[in-house]
């Protein structure tokens, strides 16, 4: 090839995205919860198993959404990854909790659940997941952690839908979980997320919080005559074009993650030969886990040798890039006391991951230049 330029996420139509969006027009309604938000929610708690799902702005407001559910209060504390999106912290920090940050495996890269119990004190009441690029962390043993000691057990499962712990979809184990439809995720609306719900407890009380506080969508159902200010709350609705558009790409969610399957498996098969040289790291899927195949990365023998990767490629035309700057390193987790050296393995592997380009649309000779051009990379 001679110019290349390969993003490292490009989003495109796959089915009848357009079609649905000028039927929500033609219906006339295309704010909250109209006809293909409904198909939406309807498809998610069919497909996945989910009690109840409420599509969201984003899914840092599902999260969001989850902490005022919790009732989470100044001085709570909750435990997750310093590996993740700021959002998997912020939507508690805004109630007032307290981030306890845990160290990742140094396989899945997920939260280590032998590293969650010794930080539970009597502050504590939540525990929040990541399933990092779509692969499940070890829901065995943190299920009965949580148990022991009476704990809400949060998924953030931004990265993976349609993956799975066992026989469970992920987001559908715990307390309750989170899906992201942001235009780099498998399943897509350009901005989007749902909450799912797994305990029918927290249904009516979420439907209120998610539209400003009113109890509105009893009334929608015809159930009362007029709706009142009844809790706390912000405006998640989604709107019903993004809706529509989203429909669209659940409908094709087999096809979808089959295809990035195939992309994920060229990578990792053609990357062995520099694997078993030690020149890097493969992604690790544990026989619990089905992933989604949100992510392909690999990891360098050092931050030079990263950096050094990632440039050459952005000369050869293709963005690769790296991920999480530890959130327990970050400004804000200084300000709750952490400091370099705390988590030793986040810190270090946020150092040396880089992803690469994997988006549905992907060309088998676009992906054929890349790995030519990461095999050049150590020859030379």
């Amino acid at each position: 090839m001679k110019k290349v330029n390969i993003p490292f996420n490009k989003p495109s139509l796959i089915g009848n995205e357009l079609k649905y969006i000028k039927e929500a027009l033609a219906r006339g309604k295309i704010s909250g919860d109209g006809f293909f938000t409904k198909k939406c929610q309807a498809f998610i708690e069919k497909k996945f198993g989910v009690k109840k799902a409420l599509l969201t702005t984003s899914c840092t407001h599902a999260l969001e959404l989850a902490a005022i559910l919790l009732d989470l209060k100044p001085g709570d504390e909750i435990i997750l990854p310093s590996f993740t999106f700021t959002s998997t912290a912020n939507a508690f920090v805004l109630r007032g909790a307290i981030p306890i940050f845990v160290d990742i495996r140094n396989d899945t890269l997920n939260i280590d659940e032998n590293k969650i119990e010794e930080k539970i004190t009597k502050k504590t009441k939540a525990i929040v997941i990541v399933h990092y690029a779509g692969i499940a962390c070890q829901m065995d043993k943190i299920m009965q952690i949580a148990k022991k000691h009476n704990l809400y057990l949060i998924e953030d499962a931004a990265q993976a839908i349609g993956a799975k712990y066992k026989n469970k979809y992920l987001g559908t184990i715990g307390t309750i979980g989170a899906y992201s439809f942001h235009e780099t995720k498998n399943i897509y609306c350009g901005e989007g997320g749902v909450i799912l719900l797994n305990d029918d407890t927290y249904i009516e009380r979420a439907e209120i919080i998610r539209e400003k506080g009113t109890n509105r969508s009893k009334f929608l159902r015809g159930k009362i005559n007029k709706y009142h200010w009844v809790d706390i709350g912000s405006s998640y609705v989604m709107s019903d074009q993004l809706a529509a558009f989203l429909y669209g790409q659940l409908e094709k969610t087999r096809s979808i993650n089959l295809i990035r399957k195939k992309l994920y498996d060229t990578y990792f098969n053609n990357l062995l030969e520099l694997k078993n040289k030690e020149y890097l790291q493969l992604p690790f899927i544990p026989s619990y886990a089905t992933p989604n195949y949100h992510t392909f990365y690999i990891i360098l023998n050092s931050s030079e040798t990263r950096e050094h990767l990632r440039m050459y490629l952005i000369k050869k035309g293709i963005l690769a890039i790296s991920h999480y700057i530890p959130l327990h390193i970050s400004p804000m987790g200084k300000k709750y006391g952490y400091k370099k050296g705390d988590l030793p393995f986040t810190e270090n592997l946020s150092e040396r991951i880089l992803r690469l380009p994997l988006y549905y649309s992907l060309q088998k000779i676009e992906q054929t230049y890349i790995l030519n051009q990461i095999h050049k990379f150590f020859i030379l």
